[in-house]
């Protein structure tokens, strides 16, 4: 029997420090996509961080604006990006998440499923998750975070419904306020601690999160 705490974990540059390469690389590849779309340097450029300010995703405004498939983008893009060349197992990871007590664990990713699933399992940490929810690039004018009904539909699925209950781990400043907005505990995974307080907890990498929370490993 638990509390009925649900703790949100976002994925990419959460679980994995956002050093180890893998941004670098699917910025590189969402990039080249654009320039392929017949974008000029520049421009691809442009687009590709208003896309991502206006609607947290890049592919987001591609298929609003420029009739791209996500699906085909996704195995172009993400499924492109040779993650065992950035991730292994991560055994702290593992036993900080399994010894988390009294709370469902639940993933929650801005990431198409097959990107989630690959990463997870690189890691070794795909069954400490009770769920996952992704963004389905399967539906039209699928949502994602920081778009409210996110949130609501990931609570939902986790079988929550009292905000007090929801935390959330994520290194998105903007999903991490939407999250407060919302009424959640939020922890932002932040660049550094010197730069604007968002969240609740301010962490350089999600392996403290006891230091800031250690009510789950009690």
């Amino acid at each position: 029997m638990t509390s009925g705490r649900v703790f949100f974990f976002d994925i990419d540059n959460t679980l994995y420090p956002n050093s180890c390469g893998i941004m670098l690389d699917m910025g590189k590849r969402i990039h080249e996509y654009f320039q392929r779309l017949g974008f000029p340097d520049e421009e691809a450029g442009e687009l590709h961080r208003r896309y991502y300010k206006d609607y947290g995703l890049a592919i987001r405004g591609l298929v609003k604006y420029h009739n791209v498939d996500p699906l085909a983008y996704d195995k172009e893009v993400d499924q492109g990006i040779p993650l065992g060349d950035y991730l292994k197992n991560d055994d702290d990871l593992r036993k900080m998440l399994s010894s988390m007590k009294d709370v469902k664990k639940w993933a929650f990713t801005n990431a198409y499923k097959v990107h989630a699933g690959r990463v997870l399992s690189l890691l070794g940490v795909e069954d400490q998750f009770e769920g996952l929810t992704y963004c389905n690039y399967e539906v039209k004018d699928f949502i994602c975070k920081p778009q409210e009904e996110f949130y609501r539909e990931v609570m939902a699925s986790a079988g929550v419904t009292d905000p007090s209950l929801c935390y959330l781990v994520d290194d998105s400043p903007v999903n991490i306020d939407m999250a407060k907005k919302l009424g959640w505990t939020a922890v932002h995974v932040a660049d550094n601690l010197d730069g604007p307080k968002h969240g609740d907890f301010q962490i350089l990498n999600v392996k403290e999160l006891p230091n800031v929370l250690p009510e789950f490993w009690k």
